[in-house]
């Protein structure tokens, strides 16, 4: 059974940057590739970005193409979530989400993910 703690979030203002962390602990993590999902009030959730097992390889929804930064860390078994340019529509509850599906499904929904995180609010203002 794989943990994942998140860390970060808050308040920032449109255009500032914010920096999200998710711990894993009770599994190998370097198993499993590695997502961030995001679910804004009244929408479902959707995807944001993914990493692979080693980290070589990057998916990122349209939305966040070019200002948000997915990276790992392996000796630690973290993922991190970099936001940069943030927009108000960027607001939403952020979550973390290890899978074994190749990361080229993951952009497909939430659906199959292994584990989640609990969630972590992140909220834009204009």
């Amino acid at each position: 059974q794989v943990q994942l703690v998140q860390s970060g979030g808050g308040l920032v203002q449109a255009g500032g940057s914010l920096s999200l962390s998710c711990a894993a602990s009770g599994g190998t993590f370097s198993n499993y590739n590695m997502a961030w999902f995001r679910q804004a009030p009244g929408k479902e959730r959707e995807f944001v970005a993914a990493i692979s097992r080693s980290g070589g390889n990057t998916d990122y929804a349209d939305s966040v193409k070019g200002r948000f930064t997915i990276s790992r860390d392996n000796t630690k078994n973290t993922v991190y979530l970099q936001m940069n340019s943030l927009k108000s529509e960027d607001t939403a509850v952020y979550y973390c989400a290890a899978a074994r599906l190749p990361i080229a499904i993951l952009r497909r929904g939430a659906d199959g993910m292994d584990y989640w995180g609990k969630g972590t609010l992140v909220t834009v203002s204009s």
